[in-house]
C-alpha cells in the first residue's frame, strides 16, 4: 500500500484504483472537475494477472479433484471481458462449447456474474454435471471453484 493505492508487483504504479469519492478523499466539486472520482485501470496489466490467475487457479482445482478436462462438463468463468475468457478457456484446453458466456448481454456484472450465467443456462445443465467456475476481482483477489450439480432443471 503506497499513499493509500493497491500495487500488485512492487513497481510503485497504480494498476486499478479510484483516487477519490470514498472515505479517504470524498466527492467534492474539485475532484468530479478533475475526474477523479472514476475507476482508472491499466488494463494490460489487470488482463495479464486475472489470465495468469484464473488459469492457475481453475488448473490446481482440477488436479486436487483428479478432474481431466475432459472430465469437465461446464466451465463458467467470470464475465468481466470476453478476451479474458477465451484466454483462460483456451489454455485449459476445454472445448469453447462447453464454455457459459453470457457478457455479450449484460457486460461486466460484477460477483454477480457467475450466479448470473448459471441462471441464464440452467436449462442446458443436468444433474451430476461437473461445472468449473473461476473469477478475478476487486484487489485482485482470485479463485476457482468445483461442483456438481444437483438437480434438473
Amino acid at each position: 500500500m503506497i499513499d493509500g493505492e493497491f500495487h500488485i508487483d512492487g513497481t510503485g504504479l497504480p494498476h486499478l484504483l479510484m483516487k477519490a469519492g470514498g472515505s479517504v478523499l470524498p466527492a467534492s466539486a474539485e475532484t468530479v472537475a478533475a475526474r477523479e472520482h472514476y475507476i482508472y485501470q491499466e488494463g494490460r496489466v489487470v488482463y495479464k494477472n486475472a489470465v495468469r490467475d484464473m488459469l492457475s487457479s481453475t488448473l490446481s482445482v482440477m488436479e486436487r479433484n483428479n478432474l481431466s478436462v475432459e472430465e469437465i462438463d461446464w466451465l463458467v468463468p467470470h464475465q468481466a471481458n470476453l478476451r479474458i475468457i477465451e484466454a483462460v478457456s483456451g489454455r485449459t484446453k476445454i472445448d469453447p462449447e462447453k464454455v457459459l458466456i453470457n457478457i455479450q448481454h449484460y457486460g461486466n456484472t460484477s460477483a454477480a456474474s457467475i450466479p448470473l450465467c448459471l441462471d441464464e443456462f440452467k436449462g442446458k445443465l443436468k444433474k451430476g454435471d461437473k461445472i468449473m467456475m473461476t473469477a478475478f476481482g476487486a484487489g485482485f483477489t482470485w479463485g476457482a471453484m468445483y461442483l456438481i450439480w444437483a438437480f434438473d432443471s
